[in-house]
């Protein structure tokens, strides 16, 4: 009797010693909960009132964005002077200009970077700035290597106010503002089912050799849609153009890659200069995806435009 007595019965200060523990544990447990408020996950916030971790990892749904801050991209296309691409520019400019100003775009000013080597009937109606062609006959009769050199100049020359650029082409319709979707050293790209670096290593190692890493390393992207920091891409834009040159001019590479060389071009350049994309669930484009913008989605979705006789 007097055993099991002894043994139902606790110490005075045990019982204060638990007491004490749960006191503690739920304070600091409140505590944490008030301090992060409506983020309910304990992450971790710097002094600018950023989430601290690796956004390649985890990326949140406000994309690291700053409270009641913009961070505008600046809209660059290039183009030719050609009846067809002219028009693609114009309905473009049109609904980027729908687009721009609406509360939840964090579009900027726009250029369309005119790479044959003089001015043209749309210099009024578009910002356009004009650039040089490859000297005749380096881009062997693809002139998508003109894009990377016309935006090499481009950056060289022009005054660019936003911190940001977004790689746009002439046959994409802006169908709802788009948000910078881009922070700090993380670009955000479209990724594109049929650029595959694991299935060309042997090709892809001349230009980016093993030390560089495995080929893994090489996003799956082309240079556009592409929003990117102002910086990165000055120092991306001259290797684009370098290894999309020795590429056309390696006949392995040209036959296999084909009409996407200069996609892969993009894409091994970015990778030599450490860059890798954020692919987030919602897309900057959607190439005629009509589910993804039922969806919500896309801001943007590609074109076609037919020309015929009767258009002047």
């Amino acid at each position: 009797m007097i055993g099991r007595k002894t043994m139902g019965q606790a110490s005075p200060i045990l019982l204060i010693m638990l007491a004490l523990g749960f006191f503690f544990a739920t304070y600091n447990l409140l505590t944490m909960i008030f301090h992060h408020g409506s983020f309910g996950k304990w992450v971790a916030v710097n002094s600018d009132g950023v989430l601290s971790f690796d956004p390649i990892i985890e990326m949140p749904e406000n994309m690291r964005k700053r409270r009641n801050a913009k961070s505008l991209f600046h809209v660059a296309v290039t183009a030719t002077d050609a009846t067809y691409n002219k028009w693609q520019c114009r309905i473009m400019y049109y609904w980027y200009k729908k687009q721009k100003n609406l509360p939840e775009s964090e579009m900027g000013a726009f250029t369309r970077i005119l790479h044959s080597g003089n001015p043209d009937n749309l210099m009024d109606e578009i910002p356009t700035v004009v650039v040089d062609p490859l000297p005749a006959g380096m881009d062997r009769g693809y002139i998508v290597l003109n894009r990377p050199w016309a935006f090499v100049q481009w950056l060289e020359k022009a005054t660019i106010e936003e911190e940001y650029i977004l790689m746009a082409e002439p046959d994409h319709i802006f169908i709802k503002p788009l948000p910078n979707l881009a922070r700090g050293g993380h670009p955000t790209a479209f990724p594109f089912f049929y650029i595959k670096p694991d299935q060309h290593e042997k090709i892809l190692r001349k230009f980016y050799p093993e030390e560089k890493g495995p080929v893994k390393n090489i996003d799956p992207i082309g240079n556009s849609p592409v929003i990117i920091k102002k910086d990165l891409l000055e120092k991306i834009a001259p290797t684009w153009m370098n290894v999309s040159l020795r590429m056309k001019y390696d006949p392995e590479a040209d036959q296999t890659f084909g009409w996407v060389l200069e996609m892969y071009g993009y894409a091994v350049a970015s990778a030599l200069h450490g860059v890798h994309i954020f692919f987030g669930k919602t897309s900057c484009c959607s190439p005629r995806g009509i589910g993804e913008l039922e969806k919500g989605l896309s801001f943007i979705t590609l074109m076609d435009v037919t020309i015929t006789s009767r258009v002047s």
